[in-house]
């Protein structure tokens, strides 16, 4: 026998378990990597394709546009905040892998119906239609998808690993946002809108395979068929312990805010940029890649560290962090430190949402996971479009004529709003700091 490679064979493996914990997380991983890049190719490809294909020239392109994120959106808060309760019944691989199916079929039957025929045959309206009901499907597809993984995760993945695969997941979600984006223009342009389509269907299609091979035991309900029957008594037993229990209502009350606060980044920053910071538009998109490349940095060392930090401590230091960054970013007048600012500002964002995982892991019932973390993500919606529409209307309302010099410094429309976010921010982690010092301090212990 060859001692020496059946010694480097055992390395190898035990190195791969290292950097992926174990056998059943490298293939949620690996497949949800996939999923991920699929995405955001597909979004991006879309956008593009509608502004530039299907409605050019029209009066009503971003009207157009703005569909596809209404269709997105949508399912997040109509189905949402109930899929948890089916998450809690169903065995959490095999939704995984009948929604990955479900996504997958979806989308072919877009490719084939943009294969049978054409916009102009059929009409650009028509075609909108059929567009914004596959990206609704999908995204309704996700509500279970996304529940069932984060309960899936809490299973496969030892606790003192869990801000580790949450990390993990992190960089992947960074490096999609960051890949994706950038891949589409240029494989809609040289091969057409199919081939995006079809990455994007053979993405699903990739999940569910590696979800397929994955070897978890099936999931054994813990109530009977005649509790199942009163399915809003269940959502309403999930929502009582959610806003109930400190720890839980604490971390939801810092995600809506620091969403309230992402929303008026994400509708003022374009503003910012050129206005503030005196750059030209074709610069605005290397702020988001300065932001993936921190987030990813961020998601590293918050997977190595947060154990030994403690986990509390680094969620409302986080928001705390994000809450300075946003006032300093607010008084910058050069792109430059801007760009560094931005950097840097990543890895308390993505060291808010590594912690915050393993924390409603623990802190919730095997019995109200999906529940629970299923209300998380449309109220984190709900908080974004509040911050959106908010951060939009009084910019409309102050531009042209707010401009305050206080203490020497000069406030205009846009970096006002920008400061309010910010000590927003601000009130939330000292909020968080105080409420869950107990908390704090027993996490910190173990």
């Amino acid at each position: 026998m060859d001692t020496s490679k059946t010694a480097g064979d055992v390395t190898q493996r035990a190195t791969h378990q290292l950097l992926l914990i174990n056998r059943n997380f490298a293939l949620l991983w690996s497949g949800q990597a996939v999923s991920l890049l699929g995405d955001f190719v597909f979004n991006t490809t879309l956008v593009v394709w509608i502004a530039a294909v299907l409605a050019q020239g029209q009066a009503w392109t971003p009207l157009a546009v703005s569909g596809i994120f209404l269709a997105a959106s949508a399912p997040t808060i109509l189905f949402g905040p109930l899929a948890g309760v089916l998450v809690d019944r169903w065995d959490k691989r095999l939704a995984m892998f009948w929604t990955s199916l479900l996504q997958a079929l979806c989308v072919a039957l877009l490719l084939l119906q943009v294969s049978i025929t054409t916009a102009r045959q059929i009409g650009a309206v028509w075609q909108l239609g059929i567009l914004y009901l596959v990206v609704f499907l999908v995204n309704s597809c996700e509500q279970i998808f996304r529940p069932s993984m984060t309960v899936l995760i809490g299973k496969i993945v030892a606790q003192n690993e869990q801000a580790k695969a949450i990390g993990l997941g992190q960089v992947s979600l960074s490096l999609a946002m960051m890949i994706g984006p950038a891949l589409a223009p240029p494989i809609l342009l040289a091969f057409g809108v199919h081939w995006a389509l079809l990455v994007n269907m053979l993405s699903f299609l990739a999940s569910a395979s590696t979800i397929f091979f994955m070897r978890v035991p099936q999931d054994r309900q813990g109530t009977t068929s005649k509790e199942h029957t009163d399915f809003l008594a269940e959502f309403r037993e999930g929502a009582h312990f959610l806003f109930n229990n400190q720890l839980l209502r604490s971390m939801l009350i810092l995600s809506m805010i620091a969403w309230i606060a992402g929303g008026a980044l994400a509708a003022l920053d374009i503003f910012f940029a050129t206005q503030n910071l005196h750059t030209t538009p074709a610069l605005y998109g290397v702020l988001d890649t300065a932001l993936g490349i921190g987030s990813i940095l961020g998601a590293i060392l918050a997977s190595m560290f947060s154990e030994r930090l403690g986990l509390i401590r680094l969620l409302w230091g986080s928001v705390l962090a994000l809450g300075v960054a946003m006032l300093i970013y607010a008084r910058l007048t050069g792109f430059g430190p801007a760009l560094i600012l931005i950097f840097l500002t990543g890895i308390p964002f993505a060291t808010m949402g590594v912690v915050s995982g393993p924390l409603l892991l623990r802190a919730t019932p095997k019995e109200l996971l999906g529940r629970i973390s299923a209300l998380f993500n449309p109220l984190s919606t709900v908080a974004l479009l509040l911050g959106t529409a908010t951060a939009g209307y009084l910019d409309s309302l102050l531009s042209g004529h707010f401009h305050v010099t206080f203490a020497g410094l000069t406030f205009g429309p846009v970096d006002t709003i920008f400061t309010g976010a910010g000590l927003l921010l601000l009130v939330a982690g000292l909020y968080a700091m105080l409420s869950l010092h107990r908390a704090d301090e027993a996490d910190h212990a173990s």
